[in-house]
């Protein structure tokens, strides 16, 4: 009895040390392949991050009056690190394959199909963003014949109805309630429709009767 439990524990630990032995050499080849991988994604973040300092991107963000970050947190580091872990992950992978990790294999496959929606979604914010301004800075320009108070609100309002439909749209791309975000998207639509039709109609009254009574002066 004593002989077999023995036995027993004795083969339990030849089994034990065995597979601790075979899967030694792949855990190296999986920490090599992981460790070439953040070395990797590092080169591709500095590098990225000098084209972005080399182009002025912070300048021209700010130009355009995209909102600022901590220094830590800037668009160009934002940027650099979702590409920084895109690579991280093509390079983990094969580490969790080669350690035998089907399961977290699923996991980064979905990871890695999603990284590029965050990628997409902070440029239509940036792009946006800067168009909002942009567009702010046109109607103020270009609009006469109102008010400094008046010509200012109305480019407020150009501004954040950009805002908001950057938002709904970077929301949209991130999958983040995409039916609640559409039915946003169509009310809001709607409300600036309707908002802007009430507003020529009032507006345009005088204008319309003037029309209607050079109309009739011409049929008499």
């Amino acid at each position: 009895m004593t002989t077999d439990i023995g036995q027993i524990l004795l083969a339990s630990l030849n089994s034990g040390l065995l597979a601790i032995v075979s899967f030694v050499p792949k855990f190296v080849a999986g920490a090599v392949i992981i460790l070439v991988g953040i070395v990797v994604a590092s080169i591709f973040k500095q590098l990225l991050l000098e084209v972005f300092k080399a182009l002025k991107v912070e300048s021209f963000l700010h130009k355009y009056g995209v909102p600022e970050m901590r220094e830590e947190f800037t668009w160009s580091n934002i940027l650099a690190e979702i590409v920084r872990w895109f690579v991280i992950v093509i390079f983990l992978i094969p580490t969790a394959d080669v350690w035998g990790l089907p399961q977290i294999i699923t996991v980064l496959n979905q990871f890695l199909l999603y990284l590029p929606n965050v990628f997409v979604a902070a440029i239509i914010a940036l792009v946006g963003l800067s168009f909002a301004k942009i567009a702010h800075d046109i109607v103020l320009a270009s609009v006469h014949g109102v008010s400094s108070e008046t010509s200012r609100s109305i480019a407020s309002v150009t501004r954040w109805s950009i805002t908001i439909f950057v938002l709904l749209a970077v929301l949209n791309q991130l999958g983040v309630a995409s039916d609640l975000v559409r039915i946003l998207f169509t009310g809001f639509v709607a409300m600036l429709a309707i908002s802007g039709g009430i507003a020529f109609g009032l507006g345009g009254q005088n204008a319309a009767k003037d029309v209607i009574d050079d109309l009739r002066k011409k049929l008499k």
